[in-house]
């Protein structure tokens, strides 16, 4: 039952050792809500969203802390330029924005965090921590009265740890001016107000008016609600250098145990090139939820295994929709079967143990899916030989199996509106059936016939066993 994660930092699989026992601390960085959400904010938010239902699966108690950087160089270039026409503040386009990644989370079952605070509401926790790295020696204000404050990568032996990169070696900051730098590799941890910036941008500092930098922003939100020192950081692997490295080296410098795990999920590919704006490939939130259901869309996210790239191609939300399908039509199947039978009440919903060991292995996701569609292969051959105790055993493992990766097509997460249309189509085919098993009692075998291929020709499938006759709908 141990689980296993590998490490970014320590570039190995281990053993995930909670720091409380019983309890996960998990911090995720979250969008900067400057544009729409895209399929690579969508697959990363999926991967820790899988995580942590695993985990509350094993038994963790699980905080998890996702952020909104609400506050950056981009939000204000964005809502700069819609000033130009819209005239829309850089506040009212952040939070605009922020309301479409919650639309987009939640459209793909996505649990809200335990919390989800936006930068802009802990500014103060910001100045503090750079207070403690300006006293402890690692941090300096520039020379030149800008009101920029600054990391020293010099002061610090260990900058580098986390991408393995030799300081020496590593580009200069791109974050702020160097104008008041000590050496072009340090990195901003606040930043002076510009003459062109608006004044509701900025907060009052011991160093002048300004605002946070970005790598500070998660340091600071991550101490404040799961401690000095947490379990498991997550997010995309672009974001390893520099964001990460520079958070784990301030965080540290400044006396934090900070994360004890560090875990990177893949980026996504379209059509085989990275997804990037200067290639104009980027596939949008909204767009992916147009050309398949929302279910499709969690099932094909999460499918690969979550280090790896995601190659994303129209073709692959088709294949996605149909596995989804041959869930739903087993369940669905084995429910119709079932009912009324002394084995409606049988089969517990238990996970397998080859899928729960797939998924305490640096969660195997893939090697977790082929184990739940070798179940419901195994139920339909069940189904078909009436070996109904089979089925029901194995309809529970499936249940289980579905529920605990979100994907559950049972769940009116994915058809809040279809009850109705259920329950009506189940009185219409009943009836239907009733009148078929008239017609054969009295051997009118052309209407029953009829009738069979009536359904048939509407996706409807019908099968007679010992136990009755019963329906499902086909994949």
């Amino acid at each position: 039952m141990t689980v296993r994660l590998y490490d970014s930092k320590a570039q190995a699989l281990r053993d995930f050792v909670p720091l409380r026992e019983g309890h996960v601390g998990m911090y995720v960085c979250g969008p900067t809500v400057q544009s729409s959400p895209h399929i690579g904010h969508l697959r990363s938010a999926l991967v820790y969203d899988i995580l942590r239902r695993w985990f509350s699966y094993r038994g963790y108690d699980v905080a998890f802390v996702r952020n909104v950087t609400d506050i950056d160089d981009k939000i204000l270039d964005a809502a700069h330029r819609d000033e130009q026409g819209a005239g829309e503040q850089w506040w009212a386009l952040a939070y605009r924005v922020e309301l479409e990644f919650q639309a987009a989370y939640a459209s793909l079952g996505i649990q809200a965090p335990t919390y989800e605070p936006r930068a802009t509401a802990s500014v103060q926790q910001m100045q503090q921590l750079i207070v403690r790295l300006i006293e402890a020696g690692h941090a300096y204000a520039a020379p030149d009265a800008s009101g920029d404050v600054y990391f020293d990568t010099a002061s610090w032996p260990a900058y580098g740890g986390l991408t393995r990169q030799a300081r020496d070696n590593m580009e200069a900051a791109a974050d702020a001016d160097p104008r008041g730098k000590r050496d072009p590799r340090d990195f901003a941890l606040w930043k002076g107000r510009k003459a062109d910036e608006p004044a509701s941008a900025s907060w009052a500092s011991p160093w002048g008016d300004g605002r946070p930098g970005w790598h500070i922003e998660c340091s600071a939100m991550a101490a404040r609600y799961l401690g000095p020192e947490f379990d498991i950081h997550g997010g995309g692997l672009d974001l390893r250098f520099p964001h990460h490295e520079n958070e784990l080296a301030q965080s540290t410098a400044a006396g934090d145990g900070y994360a004890r795990y560090w875990v990177h999920n893949g980026l996504v590919n379209i059509g085989g090139q990275k997804m990037s704006k200067s290639l104009g490939n980027s596939v949008y939130a909204g767009q992916l939820l147009e050309l398949a259901s929302p279910l499709a869309v969690r099932y094909l996210l999460g499918a690969a295994h979550y280090r790896s790239t995601l190659d994303y191609a129209p073709t692959s939300l088709a294949e996605a929709e149909a596995a989804v399908d041959r869930i739903r039509t087993f369940l669905d199947r084995v429910e119709r079967r079932l009912a009324g039978t002394r084995y409606a009440g049988v089969g517990a919903p238990l996970i397998p143990d080859a899928f729960a060991a797939a998924m305490d292995d640096d969660l195997g996701v893939p090697q977790a899916l082929a184990v739940l569609h070798d179940t419901v292969r195994a139920g339909n051959q069940a189904l078909d030989a009436d070996e109904l105790h089979d089925a029901a055993v194995l309809h529970g493992q499936v249940a289980a199996m579905v529920g605990v990766l979100g994907i559950d097509p049972r769940d009116a997460q994915w058809a809040p509106d279809a009850a109705p249309a259920a329950s009506a189509l189940e009185v219409l085919v009943d009836r239907l059936l009733e009148d078929r098993r008239a017609a054969r009692a009295a051997k009118d075998f052309a209407a029953a016939d009829r009738i069979r291929a009536e359904l048939s020709a509407a996706g409807i499938t019908i099968e007679d066993s010992q136990t009755g006759t019963h329906w499902s709908l086909e994949s």
